[in-house]
């Protein structure tokens, strides 16, 4: 008798459901598989526009601001860093962190995607897709904040697409190595489509527009990303062996003998005003 009733009682909990898989796992399965490791898919520096010469994106740039990426390719032929602020260690922030600066991968969660970078200087970046609307606020982040919506565009009950719009992103940031700035404001706006191509899930496609004041319209780009299986992770630590020193608005060098040198021809040196100079 008792086995009986043992038997009728997870009859009935069957019939409530109370041993169906748990809702998480169950949303889990609706979501694509963005698995492994991914970099970009093409050689030489990473690049907004990944289909131009990084000196020749055509960028629509405002006549200043193309003022100031010319002054800085200048300054670099001259041996100097121009406006590019990554041998500082600053995170390069969005959207040049998806240029295919640093290998990544997703973390997929129903309420909040994370993409993780090697280099550990950037941010993860979270996509929130729990419906929130951005926040109210003056803070600023180099990877922006960024809320999503996941799409089934074909109709099978799956997503395959994240749409993305991101904003507030810290300065001082610059589109690639180049030094090509952006606006030095936090008014840009980026959007972007992700989904792996139709005819090969190794590749994941992005599209992005940036929407920014050095810009006189939208710049819209496609980014490739190939998937690697074959996984190995790296401890990419940018500070490490870091040897530029930064003193005032000059950028020298520490030698390998541990004294500083000049970056450029003609640089002066450093102010040296709280140091006893030795006398004659």
């Amino acid at each position: 008798m008792a086995d009986r009733r043992w038997l009728g009682a997870l009859a009935l909990a069957a019939s409530l459901g109370l041993f169906c898989t748990p809702a998480p796992a169950r949303a889990q399965g609706k979501f694509p598989d963005w698995s492994g490791q991914w970099f970009r898919t093409y050689g030489g520096n990473p690049r907004y526009d990944q289909t131009k010469p990084i000196r020749k994106q055509e960028a629509p740039l405002k006549p200043e601001y193309q003022a100031r990426f010319e002054a800085s390719v200048h300054d670099q032929d001259l041996g100097g860093h121009g406006l590019d602020p990554g041998y500082s260690c600053l995170p390069q922030g969005m959207p040049r962190m998806m240029s295919g600066v640093s290998p990544f991968e997703f973390l997929i969660m129903p309420n909040v995607t994370y993409m993780v970078f090697e280099r550990t200087e950037f941010s993860p970046r979270r996509i929130y897709t729990d419906g929130r609307d951005f926040p109210k606020t003056e803070q600023t982040w180099f990877p922006g904040y960024s809320i999503g919506h996941w799409v089934d565009s074909a109709g099978d009950g799956r997503y395959d697409t994240l749409e993305i719009e991101t904003r507030r992103m810290r300065g001082p940031h610059v589109w690639d190595q180049s030094g090509m700035p952006m606006a030095d404001d936090a008014e840009g706006v980026i959007t972007e489509r992700m989904s792996l191509d139709r005819g090969d899930p190794t590749t994941l496609r992005v599209e992005m527009t940036t929407v920014d004041n050095s810009l006189t319209r939208p710049w819209t780009v496609l980014k490739t990303f190939k998937r690697h299986t074959d996984i190995w992770w790296n401890e990419d630590n940018c500070i490490e062996g870091q040897a530029h020193v930064t003193i005032g608005k000059e950028v020298y060098f520490r030698s390998g003998d541990g004294t500083i040198m000049p970056m450029k021809k003609g640089q002066p040196p450093p102010d040296l005003k709280y140091f006893k100079q030795p006398q004659n």
